[in-house]
């Protein structure tokens, strides 16, 4: 194995699905990238264990992870040890469908590789840049600033990976300027970028705020919890509704999935679509506020990279911003799909958040990497 060149393995885990890269570690060449369904792979820890089987054979020497929620105390990636483990287990109520998940496969690792070292990259990480008024809630001051219930965002490694990218496709200048990034999968957000930094974004405390999603709410009345709340429902029981039962699924009360949905002949999966983008459409128009005006949207996530049809719904909502898609352009997999006369450029963008997490892993492994930034410092 000595022969053989050191490489990094990073781990994706979500609540259906695993993603994982194996890069090089000299360079970050891609040696192999995929994922795997955790039903068809018999489970969770099966799917793992697959995984796993690449630590000896391609002489693994770090693995790094997305972690989705880092809370007020990690905005940055860091080595994890057990008190980053520990702290990152308290967050696990606020990203319930992600953040056990993530941690279980640190613990899974930790138990048969003990002397690997892992670096965890935070989904909420890339939003510290933003002000602190933006990142406030209308709330109490002793829930904001003891209790840390402020809006973190999410899908930061995603977004991050965008910002990297986006001068080589769109140019220095615009990629500069006023971007709306819309992250469009089962789980959906969206983010005002301004010289590449996050400067507001739609998910809050939690990944359930926002955009509507695939069997998420999305931004929802308070007062609609408290009403359900008297009525009998539980903590627990609201969860389901809003996580696991709403969203497209629970609109159309058929599936998630926006393929079969656009497919459908039925009233309620056209009404869902609509929906989504109904949302998508308003929660892009107030990142304008934020920015002052936008000169750039870029989709990017499953939904956003792959369906021009939810693409072309969305910006046909925002046409009083001057947005002018080319139906052609968005129907031939380009990566400018705005007109020529459009005032607003509009670019399609494969996300890589694997290759963030690998790069990440690299930074942290060199011999003067710093272990990790504790406590967030609001933006001026």
């Amino acid at each position: 194995m000595s022969d053989q060149p050191k490489t990094y393995l990073v781990i994706n885990a979500g609540s259906s699905s695993i993603k994982y890269g194996l890069y090089r570690a000299d360079d970050l060449t891609p040696i192999e990238h995929k994922t795997i369904e955790t039903k068809k792979a018999g489970g969770y820890a099966p799917a793992i264990e697959e995984i796993l089987k690449l630590v000896k054979a391609h002489n693994v020497v770090a693995i790094g992870h997305r972690v989705v929620h880092g809370g007020k105390d990690y905005a940055a990636p860091v080595k994890v040890d057990d008190k980053v483990l520990a702290d990152l287990e308290k967050l696990s109520p606020l990203a319930p469908l992600h953040q056990p998940h993530n941690l279980k496969t640190i613990k899974m690792i930790a138990e048969r590789f003990p002397e690997l070292p892992q670096v965890a990259s935070f989904d909420t990480a890339f939003h510290r840049t933003q002000s602190k008024l933006s990142q406030m809630y209308a709330l109490p001051r002793k829930l904001t600033e003891d209790e840390g219930i402020v809006r973190y965002g999410f899908h930061g490694l995603s977004y991050e990976y965008i910002a990297s990218v986006l001068p080589a496709v769109a140019g220095a200048e615009t990629a500069k300027g006023r971007v709306i990034v819309a992250h469009l999968g089962n789980g959906a957000s969206m983010a005002a970028l301004k010289d590449g930094k996050s400067v507001a974004t739609t998910m809050g405390f939690t990944p359930l705020d926002g955009l509507m999603m695939g069997t998420r709410a999305g931004a929802t009345d308070p007062g609609i919890l408290l009403y359900l709340l008297e009525k009998g429902e539980t903590a627990q029981s609201l969860s389901d509704i809003f996580q696991k039962q709403s969203g497209l699924k629970g609109v159309s009360g058929l599936t998630e999935d926006v393929r079969e949905l656009l497919a459908s002949s039925k009233p309620e999966a056209k009404e869902a679509i609509d929906l989504f983008c109904l949302y998508a459409a308003r929660q892009a128009a107030s990142l304008t506020v934020d920015l002052g005006g936008v000169d750039a949207i870029v989709f990017t996530g499953g939904i956003g990279e792959n369906s021009e049809d939810i693409r072309n719904n969305i910006l046909s909502r925002l046409s009083h911003l001057g947005v002018k898609l080319d139906p052609a352009l968005n129907n031939a997999d380009q990566a400018a799909i705005h007109s020529a006369d459009s005032a607003v450029k509009v670019y399609v963008i494969k996300t890589d958040e694997e290759l963030m997490m690998a790069q990440h892993v690299k930074k942290l492994m060199q011999p003067s990497a710093p272990a990790a930034k504790p406590d967030i410092k609001f933006a001026p």
